[in-house]
């Protein structure tokens, strides 16, 4: 990652975060109130993952969970296709130029542990990430998709876990949170045999919440509904996507204990009391960043 991108920003506090975003070459962001939508824009090569992007989505991502006045984010693509999947030209150099197997084998590791940090970035964004899937989504692309908070899908949307059929595992992130989504057996046959899953057995099994006509109708809806989560507290919000993240790798009892401790500390009576205030004058709160 070329952290020059962060100097303008990472030193302020959250509140204080310029209001542009830094520059992308693979990505680019539009800002609508508090609303961001982000678009994978390599459109002639189908928005494949080639090194940069990896590296941009985990500084883009970084930034819109630093902005305060970020309350929710869609990740959607430009051109013909969501995401074709890893750019094949990563593979060159992977391994490292060591004659040693074991430092070739670390040096693929700490790649691959990078590519997942990259990602991870999508999921540990306090805003929710809502995914706009239109056409091809792939590889890597399911793997981007499942850091998402939701998933929507256009009609002619289908998706693959297509590492199989390359002779690999797939190891950024899939096989970890897809069996989080949909059920195990579903999972299983998915990534067994590379077969695409179309938008309608996609919404069947619970990957995408609902399926729109086309991607202007789609990205319109799911702005709209970006829009809606970002009219409530942001701290609630944020508690919330804490909530779901933590009880998925944790116990039930484990989840009420920290739910309990997150907000004897964290339950704003600001943003309480405007709620309530709303709530019984049929009004609709504002709430501060």
């Amino acid at each position: 990652v070329d952290y020059r991108f962060f100097h303008s920003w990472s030193h302020k506090p959250l509140g204080e975060c310029v209001a542009m975003p830094p520059k992308f070459e693979t990505l680019s962001i539009e800002l609508d109130d508090h609303v961001a939508t982000v678009f994978l824009n390599r459109p002639d090569k189908a928005n494949s993952m080639n090194a940069l992007m990896w590296d941009e989505l985990q500084i883009c991502f970084e930034w819109m969970d630093a902005q305060a006045s970020v309350r929710a984010v869609v990740l959607a693509a430009n051109g013909k296709h969501f995401c074709a999947g890893l750019d094949l030209t990563m593979f060159a150099g992977l391994e490292g130029a060591s004659a040693d197997p074991a430092r070739r084998a670390e040096h693929f590791r700490l790649n691959v542990l990078r590519m997942q940090d990259n990602l991870g970035a999508i999921e540990k964004c306090r805003k929710p990430v809502l995914a706009a899937i239109h056409k091809t989504c792939i590889g890597g692309g399911v793997d981007l998709t499942c850091c998402c908070d939701m998933r929507y899908a256009t009609e002619d949307a289908y998706f693959s876990i297509r590492e199989i059929d390359i002779g690999m595992t797939a190891d950024v992130g899939t096989l970890q949170r897809l069996p989080k989504i949909v059920p195990d057996g579903v999972v299983r046959e998915l990534a067994y045999t590379g077969r695409n899953m179309d938008a309608d057995e996609a919404r069947e099994v619970g990957y995408v919440n609902r399926v729109f006509e086309n991607r202007e109708v789609m990205l319109r809806e799911v702005q709209a509904i970006a829009h809606e989560i970002a009219s409530k507290s942001p701290l609630a919000v944020r508690g919330t996507k804490e909530m779901i993240l933590y009880s998925r790798d944790h116990s039930v009892r484990e989840g009420l204990n920290y739910i309990a401790t997150w907000n004897a500390a964290m339950l704003s009576q600001r943003d309480l009391t405007a709620g309530l205030e709303a709530q019984a004058h049929k009004k609709t709160a504002t709430y501060d960043d």
